[in-house]
């Protein structure tokens, strides 16, 4: 049995893991999907102030109160950085990280990950600290949400915290020993090929490639299953 504490990327929250978790259930894992603050059924609490720290001592606070041990981290998207964040602290309890179309950190000890996202997703309206999702960003990264799944999404999805993009995380040695795995995605706009083959980065450990845009568990929920539970053994 492996312990999986999922983390959503932008815009998401636990909601985006529903169809990922029965499937996990199923091959008698447990899944414990995670909502940041500021985003999904905690969108009321979103703030200027909401950033990585906050994101971070969410899913920290979902181990400890929860008991988990020699568990799964699952980052999707930008939330690989708050994998990698909890990894580092919590490596105690930490088998393994997943990335999920998704940041990937580097074995360095200098600041790293924090971009600004009003460039590539364009700026948050006028008094607002998020950048809602659109129907355009949604067929740029993710074609293949569409009819019930994609008016499903756009109806859950909440504005995503700039400062959890802006904000970068610094590593220790501690993250050094956590293993690694990787799924990619090849309709979301990235160049699997270039980033399988090292031009992006050193790959610390095996990979699964899935036909799909940046929100498989969306649309392969079953295959994004079975690639978990291939990857956490």
């Amino acid at each position: 049995m492996t312990q999986f504490v999922l983390i959503p990327g932008a815009w998401l929250g636990a909601w985006a893991w529903k169809e990922v978790v029965p499937p996990l259930a199923k091959a008698g894992h447990v899944a414990v999907p995670v909502t940041l603050t500021g985003m999904g059924e905690r969108v009321h609490l979103a703030s200027k102030e909401v950033g990585m720290e906050t994101a971070t001592r969410d899913v920290l606070n979902v181990i400890r109160y929860n008991d988990l041990d020699d568990l799964v981290l699952v980052g999707h998207s930008f939330a690989g950085k708050v994998a990698a964040a909890v990894a580092d602290r919590a490596h105690d309890k930490v088998r393994s990280v997943i990335y999920v179309d998704a940041f990937r950190p580097e074995r360095v000890r200098e600041p790293q990950g924090g971009f600004d996202p009003t460039r590539e997703f364009g700026p948050a309206p006028e008094g607002a600290t998020g950048i809602p999702l659109t129907p355009e960003i949604v067929g740029r990264i993710g074609k293949d949400v569409t009819g019930p799944a994609l008016k499903r999404m756009l109806a859950h999805a909440t504005p995503w915290p700039v400062k959890l993009g802006t904000d970068p995380i610094t590593l220790s040695a501690d993250y050094d020993r956590v293993q690694e795995s990787y799924i990619f995605c090849t309709l979301s706009g990235d160049p699997v090929d270039e980033i399988v083959a090292g031009k992006w980065g050193k790959l610390e450990g095996p990979h699964r490639i899935l036909e799909a845009g940046h929100w498989p568990m969306l649309t392969r929920p079953a295959e994004l299953a079975r690639d978990l539970v291939a990857l956490a053994k």
